[in-house]
């Protein structure tokens, strides 16, 4: 009995994030579709036609994975630390913390949010990069793997974000500093072959680079890294980033304060 209760906690906390984010569409689908349009339209289609090919594809097409993932990881993230952090701003967090809900289901939940919007986000611009460019999928499983996990990944990532935010400007620092950044040298826009061996070292660092990566493998079946590196940093980020998030709500770190 106890289990069928929080599993309806828990289909409550999905199905709320769903409507939250179809409510608001024209904040949460729209916008990140149509930055992603003008990045093929700049990036790929004018720009693209003076670099000529890259991995032996077309400009177009090689960026094409990278921006679909861009969009899922950007999306996880901030569809996450606004919900989450709105719950905290508005008060309504206590209701869920007094429940017998257990914390596990609670960061699940918003994970799950997270994840339907980094989805629906990938699936947009993924029909845009089809007016654009051919994308014949080499390998499905990989394909779809590796997105789902990556927006699990970058979910956890904006729930902590949440956790520690104090203000709404809070939950803008770290996808400008530090996400954006990262995502634009995670090689979105080029193959790290290309820099030289001092920078392609410092770019294995990032692990978006193994992300964006292992998605273009599954999509063009070409990689600047193995695949099995990519899973286990993925993996290894899942299990450390939901136990921190366990641990946050146990303490009640940045959530009871």
């Amino acid at each position: 009995m106890r289990l069928k209760a929080d599993l309806i906690g828990l289909q409550t906390i999905v199905y709320r994030e769903y409507k939250r984010i179809m409510r608001i569409w024209m904040q949460t689908l729209l916008p990140p579709s149509i930055t992603m349009t003008l990045y093929f339209i700049i990036f790929g289609n004018l720009i693209g036609k003076r670099i000529g090919q890259m991995d032996g594809f077309d400009y177009m097409q090689f960026i094409a994975p990278g921006l679909i993932m861009m969009s899922v990881i950007t999306n996880s993230y901030g569809n996450v630390v606004s919900s989450f952090f709105g719950a905290k701003f508005g008060k309504h967090i206590e209701e869920m913390l007094v429940s017998p809900l257990p914390n596990s289901f609670i960061i699940i939940g918003h994970v799950a949010g997270g994840l339907m919007r980094g989805l629906l986000v990938g699936v947009a611009v993924t029909i845009i990069a089809l007016f654009f460019t051919k994308l014949d999928v080499q390998h499905v499983w990989i394909t779809i793997s590796v997105v789902f996990l990556t927006s699990i990944v970058f979910s956890l990532a904006g729930f902590i974000n949440a956790v520690f935010a104090r203000d709404f400007d809070d939950i803008a620092i770290i996808p400008t500093f530090v996400l954006a950044p990262l995502t634009y040298l995670g090689g979105v826009f080029y193959s790290i072959s290309l820099l030289p061996d001092f920078w392609q070292q410092v770019s294995k660092a990032n692990p978006i680079l193994y992300m964006v990566n292992a998605f273009r493998y599954g999509i063009l079946g070409v990689s600047d890294i193995p695949i099995a590196w990519a899973y286990m940093i993925i993996g290894g980020f899942i299990v450390l980033l939901f136990s921190l998030s366990l641990y946050l709500m146990k303490t009640g770190r940045g959530i009871r304060e």
